[in-house]
């Protein structure tokens, strides 16, 4: 009799051991399904988007009290860092954020996330909600891995309304005017553009991508980016080089742009130093912590003018998607349905316009309360709903042919020869 209950007690407890076969999952006295998610992001800092993302986390977690969110809040400068080593030990959290581009393609090649296109087939008001091409680098052979959050714009350009008031000048919206304006405002001794060049990213990323797809168009960088029928010693390539060093030319910038700051540059044209400015939406973060509300009401936004008869779109920005939340493989059943829901409580229409209202751009259409926002951010934000994307260069050529156009828009801002610099960008690009 006492082996028979030792034996049957033995079963009971192998029984209760193979219910509990998920490491995520424990059921409580109460037969309530306790779940345990982990979520890894980089929002730790003090900015009012960072403390929004957490706050949603948290009043997640008080709305599902039966799960337990396990959440690490990385600063930005070690978050690439910290999740490349666990994804590589292969102990990535439930859910991370993410970078568009190579960053998940990478996640998504070796198998170590999971599609939430279920969370799209449920929701297809919110799906279809997102601005044109947003889903695209999250796109898989059909399948949808994340929903972004986040959106990057690099090249807005930036007047100071009072000065072209003053004056009686249209903004310009052709090249044509644009150069003519600029002339105007060299000969009443204020410079044009404000550009803080010293770190050689700004020029390519704010000036030329936009300058350059306006006259290649989109399809050509692609196919010369990849050797495929297309290479940057073309003449069209040559010819967007020379756009650039038209502005050069006609002393847009102010004389040793290349030792500045991007910083010192924001500055400079906020203190009315310079009529124009082209630069990213990061200005607008930037100037509404660091000027008065009345300098910040005395900025206009718009596009970079349009170039007659070139190959590409005028009314276009570089940029496109942000980050957003990525699902580990390993994740699976009741914690896989508490990770989604929590995804989805990050991304859905409540927390993109959470996220906009911290003044923080989404690829998203809502309509914003101008009350709670800056008005610079929520003319640029307008703005952005009614233009297309363009590729900014350093997010998709080699390391190698990125800063070889960095290092070689400063050297024709010293004066270097456009068809040489050519050359050096099609040499590094071809160079493994």
């Amino acid at each position: 009799m006492k082996k028979l209950l030792a034996v049957l007690l033995v079963l009971m407890i192998t029984l209760v051991a193979c219910g509990d076969s998920e490491d995520n999952v424990e059921v409580s006295g109460d037969d309530v399904e306790e779940v345990k998610i982990s979520i890894w992001h980089n929002f730790a800092g003090d900015d009012l988007r960072a403390r929004s993302v957490r706050e949603m986390i948290a009043e997640f977690q008080e709305a599902n009290p039966h799960i337990e969110v396990d959440e690490q809040a990385i600063p930005v400068d070690g978050y690439r860092q910290r999740i490349s080593t666990v994804a590589a030990a292969d102990e990535l959290p439930d859910i991370f954020l993410t970078y568009a581009g190579s960053f998940t393609d990478e996640f998504q090649k070796n198998e170590l996330i999971q599609p939430i296109t279920s969370l799209f087939d449920e929701n297809p008001e919110w799906k279809d909600s997102f601005l044109t091409g947003a889903l695209e680098p999250y796109n898989y052979d059909g399948e949808l891995y994340s929903a972004p959050v986040a959106m990057s714009a690099t090249s807005f350009l930036y007047y100071n309304k009072q000065m072209f008031e003053e004056n009686d000048l249209e903004v310009p919206s052709t090249w044509e005017d644009f150069i003519e304006t600029i002339d105007f405002f060299n000969d009443k001794g204020i410079t044009p553009l404000a550009m803080g060049n010293r770190a050689p990213w700004v020029a390519q990323s704010t000036t030329f991508g936009a300058i350059a797809d306006r006259v290649t168009g989109t399809d050509w960088f692609m196919n010369a980016v990849n050797q495929d029928g297309a290479t940057f010693t073309d003449p069209i390539f040559i010819e967007a080089l020379n756009h650039f060093k038209e502005l050069v030319d006609h002393n847009a910038y102010s004389e040793g742009a290349n030792s500045l700051d991007n910083t010192q540059a924001e500055q400079s044209f906020a203190q009315g130093n310079a009529a124009m400015m082209i630069n990213g939406s990061w200005t607008i973060s930037s100037l509404a912590t660091s000027v008065s509300e009345e300098v910040l009401n005395n900025i206009g936004i718009t596009t970079v003018p349009s170039i007659e008869g070139g190959q590409g779109q005028g009314n276009t920005i570089t940029g496109g998607p942000g980050g957003g939340y990525l699902l580990s493989s390993k994740t699976e059943g009741a914690a896989k349905e508490a990770a989604l829901d929590l995804i989805y409580a990050l991304s859905n229409d409540n927390a993109q316009k959470v996220i906009a209202e911290s003044n923080s751009m989404v690829m998203y259409d809502l309509d914003l309360n101008e009350e709670v926002v800056n008005p610079l951010f929520y003319e640029a934000f307008n703005l952005v709903r009614g233009a297309a994307f363009a590729p900014v260069y350093d997010l998709h050529l080699t390391s190698a042919g990125a800063e070889a156009v960095n290092n070689g828009l400063q050297e024709i801002m010293l004066g270097g020869d456009v068809e040489k610099v050519a050359e050096n960008i099609q040499r590094a690009q071809t160079t493994n």
